[in-house]
């Protein structure tokens, strides 16, 4: 189970930070505000969430939005992700405009009883193939970040992205809402039978195109579990887009499920 099924490929060595994804003294600093919600559409759940905001945002004119599935994981300031240094650094210097961050985490049911642990609602509000999720973003969180800030209401200004189990969520609101979120990133998405994800390529075949981007990250050291095979899932959403005729770009390499 150590090798690679698909493409015979070495281990990936340690993932090196571009300049975009480090402070510069020179960059002015966005903020970033942590804060907390009990959701109505997924009954009992509570998970917190953080807003990013760029120093160059104005109330006078709306702000693109990016929202992050894990969001504890893409908001933070050393971790592998580091969203908010980027986006400091990328409208800094003009390749980005002011781009409203919103970092989601999985909802979770508190415990039942004390010494017992909370219970994740992850895979259920990530992995089915429903309009739920992006209910809830569109219903609940995005009307309130919406109550402190101006961001777009045009689907062009708007993306989504997540990793594993978030990255096929991103899909999905996007597929369920393409009036809402024009483009979608997803790194290592869980395009698996986990609640069925493993239809999202064949529901691209027989469905007209939506005006859906994409942008794909794969590997070929990912998973290989009873749920399917990562990469071939990837390999088979490339290729139903590609059928499709969307704009999407596959980024294909040895890593593995990161």
């Amino acid at each position: 189970m150590d090798k690679p099924f698909i493409i015979p490929s070495p281990k990936p060595g340690p993932f090196v930070m571009g300049q975009d994804s480090q402070r510069h003294p020179e960059v002015p600093r966005g903020t970033v505000t942590k804060h907390s919600w009990r959701s109505t559409i997924f009954p009992g759940t509570v998970r917190d969430y953080f807003v990013y905001v760029p120093v160059q945002y104005s109330a006078e004119t709306p702000a693109n939005l990016m929202v992050f599935q894990d969001g504890g994981t893409y908001v933070k300031e050393d971790g592998d992700v580091r969203a908010p240094v980027v986006f400091d650094n990328l409208i800094h210097q003009g390749k980005l405009k002011p781009t409203i961050g919103v970092f989601v985490n999985p909802g979770f049911f508190p415990p039942v009883a004390e010494g017992k642990d909370p219970i994740s609602n992850r895979s259920f509000e990530y992995d089915t193939l429903s309009d739920q999720y992006a209910r809830f973003l569109l219903e609940e969180i995005l009307p309130e970040v919406a109550k402190s800030y101006r961001f777009t209401e045009h689907a062009e200004g708007r993306a989504i992205g997540g990793a594993s189990s978030g990255g096929i969520c991103a899909w999905t609101v996007a597929w369920e809402r393409p009036e809402s979120f024009s483009k979608v990133l997803s790194h290592v998405g869980s395009f698996a039978n986990i609640r069925g994800g493993h239809a999202c390529p064949f529901m691209i075949r027989k469905a007209a195109a939506k005006p859906i981007r994409v942008y794909l990250q794969a590997g070929s050291n990912d998973l290989n579990r009873d749920w399917g095979n990562w990469l071939l899932g990837n390999l088979q959403m490339a290729s139903a887009l590609e059928l499709k005729g969307y704009d999407y770009h596959l980024e294909y390499g040895v890593s593995e499920h990161n």
